[in-house]
């Protein structure tokens, strides 16, 4: 898709003043498995868990949005009742499996993906198994299914560790390679391995990125450090409300305005 066809998403306002983090969940894969040891870093969810996770969100009067949309709606004031949902990697079964649950209960996502490692599986987890990966028809097929797509980087690398020419080529690089796949320019950009530093967070603003997610950011919390909710197999509707209780506790110990 060549640059003249290139559409720009609506900007994500970051806002003027310190705010509360929204709550934005943190999905991999939605898989069939049986057995625990199949999935040793816990990044799998059924799509009969996933199912019952997305009702429970609508039973309490919750919709999963993609990021960009949560964080320009509460920018406008109408952020009430939006839960950020995330898909990191970018597996084929997000097509699959995930997708068909979202269009059913009308929700959308954001789905980061490796521009690098299109076609291929994750081989940075070594314990496996191995799962395969979006190809470019794949991606394209998810953002004209109406899921935004972002940036995990290109190859999943820890970003903390790398020199400054290929943390630009991390960054920018994708940034690039997913505005030619899908004619858009992403906004959103994904630390791999949730690893991030002040060097990294200040790469990914001025590469142009509206925000970014991480996991645990602490200190460095913010829109390009935005902290998320890992949902595992085991999430039902109990842990979850414990787990968006904790969200709202951390964030009233940072402090900030809500």
């Amino acid at each position: 898709m060549s640059a003249d066809t290139d559409t720009a998403p609506a900007a994500v306002v970051v806002p003027t003043r310190r705010t509360a983090s929204p709550w934005v969940l943190m999905y991999h894969s939605v898989a069939e498995f049986t057995d625990p040891a199949e999935d040793p870093y816990g990044i799998t969810v059924t799509p009969l868990a996933l199912e019952a996770q997305l009702l429970w969100l609508r039973s309490r009067g919750l919709r999963g949005v993609s990021v960009g949309e949560l964080l320009r709606a509460r920018a406008a004031g109408r952020g009430a009742g939006l839960v950020g949902l995330t898909f990191d990697d970018g597996y084929t079964d997000f097509l699959t499996h995930a997708l068909p649950l979202l269009s059913r209960y009308d929700f959308t996502s954001t789905l980061f993906v490796l521009p690098g490692r299109l076609g291929v599986d994750n081989v940075w987890d070594p314990l496996g198994p191995r799962k395969s990966l979006l190809t470019a028809e794949g991606i394209r097929e998810a953002a004209d299914a109406g899921q935004e797509i972002g940036s995990h980087g290109l190859l999943h690398q820890d970003l903390t560790a790398t020199a400054d020419e290929v943390l630009q080529q991390e960054l920018r690089g994708s940034r690039d390679l997913l505005r030619e796949l899908t004619g858009t320019m992403p906004q959103g950009f994904c630390y791999p391995y949730g690893h991030l530093d002040a060097r990294v967070v200040d790469a990914t603003r001025d590469a142009g990125y509206g925000y970014a997610c991480a996991i645990d950011p602490g200190r460095l919390a913010g829109p390009h450090a935005l902290p998320r909710t890992h949902v595992s197999q085991a999430d039902g509707g109990a842990r979850l409300r414990l787990k968006q209780l904790r969200h709202q506790v951390r964030e009233l110990r940072r402090g900030v305005q809500r």
